[in-house]
């Protein structure tokens, strides 16, 4: 049986690609409009012929990737929308994915379905792909027969993590890949450049200038200790990523990263906004309180925010306010607090939340372009300090010497 590629259309013109398998393109074309799909007969190929020809390439397994997750979702959203049925939506879309492992999950996910399971206890098998957050949502869109509303939500809900996540990777490269290239230019001068001139300068036979012998110096130990230097960088970030991965330790890391200059300010902001977004999100969709607290902390991203959040869902189990345990945990500036203390008495929390996460995304755009405009200058002000220094260092010499024979 051949495998066709095939685009169509909705009744509602949205337009659908994917691949079948079927004995024919005619198979194709009359399985597409069962399914109230208007296939456009011109892009129905089979695959293999041609141009067409798939190549298949070795490959370790490609791992479910977020943006895999938000189209699947996109697309079952606006499937159920036009009232095409669930099993029929899950096999479609079980052939679209360029990830095999992703479409292997799909069919699993129909599997169970046809078998009379719920979506939301489907998606269940593989928590790595739909997590807590995403099946506590669609189970609460399926309660409330209101599927397609929840999962348009949630597919904007990841959009905007994805956005916010490359916000944070953006500002974390920049000044490591800087500091990165500062030390290896540093090194390499230590290391190859400076023994050539202290063997020159030994043939003087003259005392040389202190900066020039701090260089010389500097340069014989690193030459001396580079390995061990190496080894022992190795060996802390071992041990620092050990360390996170304990309850203390991460609690430490973290802590400590939100009272770091410049960067602290930039993670606080991101976890507020990641924070407030997800928990408006969870009960804008009819979650309970107590569980949507529950998958907020455990999806915080940070460790002090996430006991903050069991410390709201411990107050509001004893019948006490959010705002409250979230002023203690000193991570939520006042202003956060007052506007979901006010969100709480006029019943309008998970719109409150979602304000606080429009303007804490705007203000981690702010503060990412800030950072970006102060390592410029600190960057050229460091490199030129380190390397001028020590090329003036090495110069000394060679300008005392050229005095010495002018006179």
């Amino acid at each position: 049986m051949a495998t066709f590629a095939w685009e169509g259309r909705t009744t509602r013109g949205e337009v659908l690609r994917g691949k079948m398998e079927a004995p024919s393109r005619e198979a194709v074309i009359n399985r597409l409009r069962a399914q109230r799909i208007q296939p456009v007969p011109n892009k129905i190929k089979e695959r293999g012929k041609g141009l067409d020809r798939e190549i298949s390439m070795p490959t370790l397994g490609k791992a479910v990737k977020t943006r895999d997750v938000v189209i699947f979702t996109r697309q079952l959203a606006t499937m159920i929308d036009a009232g095409m049925p669930l099993v029929q939506i899950l096999d479609i879309l079980s052939t679209q994915s360029e990830n095999k492992a992703f479409r292997k999950q799909i069919r699993d996910v129909k599997e169970s379905v046809e078998a009379g399971s719920t979506l939301s206890d489907a998606l269940r098998l593989y928590p790595k792909t739909w997590d807590d957050l995403y099946t506590n949502m669609v189970q609460a869109g399926e309660i409330g027969g209101i599927l397609d509303t929840i999962l348009q939500r949630l597919s904007l809900y990841m959009e905007k993590m994805m956005s916010l996540k490359r916000k944070i990777k953006s500002a974390m490269i920049y000044p490591i890949t800087i500091i990165s290239v500062a030390i290896i230019v540093t090194l390499i001068l230590l290391v190859f450049v400076i023994p050539v001139f202290s063997e020159l300068f030994s043939s003087f036979g003259q005392a040389l200038p202190a900066p020039t012998q701090f260089v010389i110096n500097l340069s014989n130990f690193v030459v001396a200790y580079l390995k061990y230097m190496i080894a022992a960088a190795i060996l802390a970030a071992i041990s620092v990523r050990q360390t996170y991965r304990t309850d203390k330790g991460r609690l430490f890391i973290d802590r400590f990263m939100l009272r770091f200059p410049i960067i602290g300010d930039l993670i606080r902001k991101a976890a507020i906004a990641r924070f407030s977004r997800t928990l408006g999100t969870l009960v804008s969709s009819g979650v309970a309180i107590l569980d949507a607290l529950t998958i907020t902390a455990k999806t915080a991203g940070n460790k002090v925010v996430e006991l903050a959040g069991f410390m709201v869902r411990e107050s509001i189990s004893q019948g006490r306010t959010i705002a409250e345990p979230l002023a203690k945990s000193g991570v939520f500036p006042p202003m956060v607090c007052q506007m979901i203390s006010a969100g709480e008495m006029t019943g309008a929390i998970d719109q409150m939340l979602q304000k606080i996460a429009d303007f804490y995304e705007e203000e981690v755009d702010v503060a990412v372009s800030n950072l970006t405009s102060l390592m410029e200058p600190l960057v050229i002000v460091v490199l030129g300090t380190i390397i001028g220094g020590l090329v003036i260092s090495m110069y000394l010499p060679i300008f005392k010497l050229g005095s010495l024979l002018s006179s």
